[in-house]
């Protein structure tokens, strides 16, 4: 289900008509044509924005030459909740996608990992779990801008990047190349007409993949200025402004350009930015008119292009018992203070970096068996180098 969060106002209203900034994340719920068993909501919530479409609706069916890439392309459905997005693979068993797709947002109830499944565009496919799902540790098998987005200023909208290991690999025809661009790199090839986006869309009658080409991205538009929209988000530098046409279940698809060998993923759709107008009276809202759309928004590719190297090459733990044996050396060395509960999250992921800064490591933050192994060998850490000397043990 869309997820509808009003920002903007800022101090006391009284009374009038007022015009303001709404961010709507494009989750959906929905039964996809192929069968994975989710539900289509008895009714929407107030506000629930289902399609973004910027002049006519421009999503089409993808072209012959474009075939190719719908087999990249696949859902990410938790059976419990009943949420579905896109998703995109970036190399066999690795895919992108929205972080608020996997934990929601600050405040909401957190989804169980353990009952989401990937499923690739195409009959016979199957739904392949998150890795570490069976063995009690799918939280160390994804890596994401944040696990709790804030959806009050500062916004986390160029936060909201998941990069998630699948249990097996299901992207067996291929994954996007990744290019890391700026978002002036993307404004000037929008203004070639070079972006597009491919995602799935609940209010269209086929479940299919659709193109919608020639997207614009800018910095202001007709409804906002850059100046107003900027001061609200956290890290607008990441930010990009498109106009992609989106409908719900697009959250987590890939923003493209096409590249020399095929489209390449230059940033992640994640929501639409609206300007909603309401009648107030001391305070309250006694009517509300129908919002416009402004842009929908993205995370450029550059917010997180040095995590998608580092998690493809990562030997990630897999079971709860690897994890816990991981926070227990970290105790050991005086790196990390929290629970013993083999559960990976921002407390351990800070500790791992702590400890692959001191140990001369590349920088992850990942829960490795790299990371667990350089914690085990008999190794001490000495002003930031590993010296090997015998390792002391206590019997009790």
């Amino acid at each position: 289900m869309g997820s509808v969060f009003e920002w903007g106002m800022r101090g006391r209203v009284a009374s009038g008509l007022f015009a303001f900034l709404v961010w709507i994340l494009c989750a959906s719920a929905v039964r996809p044509a192929f069968g994975l068993p989710l539900a289509r909501p008895s009714s929407p919530p107030p506000l629930l924005h289902t399609i973004s479409v910027f002049g006519s609706d421009g999503r089409v069916p993808l072209p012959q030459s474009m075939r190719p890439a719908s087999r990249k392309l696949g859902v990410l459905s938790d059976t419990r909740s009943h949420s579905i997005c896109t998703a995109f693979c970036l190399a066999p068993d690795v895919i992108g996608t929205a972080s608020h797709c996997l934990y929601r947002t600050n405040g909401e109830r957190p989804l169980r990992l353990t009952e989401f499944a990937f499923r690739l565009h195409g009959e016979g496919s199957k739904p392949v779990r998150i890795a570490g799902a069976t063995t009690g540790a799918p939280e160390a098998n994804i890596i994401s801008g944040s696990t709790r987005l804030n959806v009050r200023p500062p916004i986390d909208a160029t936060r909201d990047w998941a990069l998630v290991r699948l249990a097996e690999p299901a992207c067996k025809a291929g994954s996007f190349k990744f290019s890391e661009r700026s978002v002036e790199d993307v404004m000037a090839l929008a203004r070639k007409g070079r972006v597009f986006n491919i995602a799935y869309h609940r209010d269209l009658p086929n479940w299919e993949p659709m193109i919608s080409t020639g997207c614009e991205v800018r910095r202001s538009f007709a409804d906002a200025e850059w100046s107003t929209i900027s001061p609200d988000f956290a890290d607008p530098q990441n930010l990009l402004l498109h106009t992609c046409d989106t409908g719900a279940a697009s959250s987590g698809s890939p923003l493209l350009v096409d590249g020399a060998y095929g489209p390449e993923v230059i940033g992640i759709n994640v929501g639409t930015y609206v300007q909603s107008k309401v009648v107030m009276l001391n305070g309250e809202v006694l009517h509300r008119f129908k919002s416009d759309d402004v842009a929908n928004t993205g995370v450029v590719s550059a917010a997180f292009a040095s995590s998608v190297a580092a998690f493809i090459d990562a030997d990630t733990l897999v079971s709860r018992a690897d994890v816990r044996h991981l926070q227990s050396e970290l105790i050991a060395h005086g790196y990390y203070q929290g629970p013993r509960d083999g559960r990976y999250g921002p407390q351990l992921r800070t500790a791992i970096e702590r400890f692959e800064r001191a140990a001369a490591l590349p920088v992850t933050g990942l829960a490795t068996h790299t990371v667990l192994h350089a914690l085990t060998s008999e190794s001490t850490i000495v002003t930031g180098e590993i010296s090997r000397r015998p390792r002391r043990t206590t019997r009790r």
